[in-house]
């Protein structure tokens, strides 16, 4: 019954960069793994600038272009079709990984992309979840494994961002049971559970994955959806106070820090420069409705960015998608906002990117 202050947003305050969404996918996965290059699309720029121009959304990054003909196709669907409203990465070829020269197939592979179009690289969390020795079978292989050194050395050379995902919410390590906060999703979604198996602990999975950060300090990450643990920022700090090469967005994850929002806005502030806007956002069509592309979803993460409004949705479902729980604005001066929203990107990006 709670009424509390509702401040309309039309637009962004700021034009917005959103590091952090998936305009095509793969056309054929296997157990979580991509097995080919080519994409399924899930808008084109006529579907998607109308929306971008009302919102104030300056240009999207579409993390899963693919690799070989796919990106190119990507490329050309997007970025070439649109100059600087579009920009894409490519993803690994994690299909090959038991090939005996995968090590430096896979950095020439990025080096290829580069030369076509790709702005970064993109690490789903097929590395440490999904991907085995025998690629769907056998042991997991490791996030850390030096068969990828190459790959993130090579992006360091191409001053090319890698934005890496690796493991997921803390809940989804736990019993599905009804201490579990995010019961009601993951029993919708059985296969988003990692608790049990041969699955490492979410702590085993990020320790690994700061390995790597150590191990390229002259390449560029970018630490997906809160460094993935939105829910405890005392260890993102942490990390981010480690390894300078590591940036953050906040993709998919407002639900958390919107419920914490005294730590979050000290966390802004704190690393203002190395948090970056993303919305994880996939257009009408993909099967996962909390994170669909419109107005809807920008009005609600501008809200949280820019109001000091209190309890309200995190996503525009009628049932909360993660868990039973509302969030509170930020209220983020304009200093912080427009780095968040706009200048970050432009930086992690680097040349030929447009605030």
């Amino acid at each position: 019954m709670l009424r509390g202050a509702r401040t309309p947003i039309e637009r962004a305050r700021f034009p917005v960069i959103d590091i952090h969404t998936h305009l095509c996918w793969a056309e054929e996965q296997v157990s979580g793994i991509e097995m080919s290059g080519s994409r399924r699309y899930l808008a084109t720029p006529a579907d998607l600038l109308p929306v971008m121009d009302r919102m104030n959304v300056r240009a999207l990054v579409n993390l899963t272009g693919g690799w070989g003909t796919g990106l190119g196709e990507s490329v050309t669907q997007f970025d070439i079709a649109e100059p600087s409203r579009f920009y894409t990465f490519t993803t690994p070829d994690f299909g090959r990984v038991l090939e005996p020269d995968y090590s430096r197939s896979q950095a020439d592979a990025v080096v290829d992309a580069h030369r076509a179009g790709a702005r970064g690289l993109k690490i789903l969390k097929t590395l440490g979840l999904f991907l085995r020795e025998g690629v769907t079978t056998g042991p997991l292989i490791g996030v850390d494994d030096a068969r990828f050194d190459p790959m993130w050395d090579v992006c360091g050379q191409l001053r090319i961002p890698v934005a890496i995902h690796v493991s997921d919410p803390a809940a989804f390590f736990r019993p599905v049971d009804r201490f579990n906060e995010r019961y009601e999703e993951l029993s919708a979604h059985p296969d988003w559970s990692f608790h049990g198996g041969d699955f490492p602990s979410k702590a085993q999975l990020l320790a690994a994955r700061d390995r790597v950060f150590a191990r390229h300090p002259n390449t560029q990450f970018l630490a997906l959806h809160v460094g993935n643990f939105a829910e405890d920022l005392e260890h993102v700090s942490g990390c981010l106070d480690r390894f300078p090469n590591v940036s953050v967005d906040i993709a998919a994850r407002i639900g958390e820090l919107g419920r914490q929002p005294r730590a979050a806005r000290k966390f802004f502030d704190r690393y203002q420069d190395r948090v970056l806007f993303g919305t994880d956002a996939t257009p009408q069509g993909y099967d996962m409705p909390q994170q669909l592309f419109g107005e809807q979803l920008y009005e609600i993460y501008f809200r949280f960015l820019e109001t000091p409004d209190e309890y309200f949705d995190y996503a525009p479902c009628d049932i909360p998608p993660q868990g039973r729980w509302r969030i509170y604005g930020l209220e983020l001066p304009e200093d912080i906002l427009i780095k968040v929203y706009n200048h970050n990107a432009v930086r992690l990006l680097g040349e030929n990117t447009q605030t």
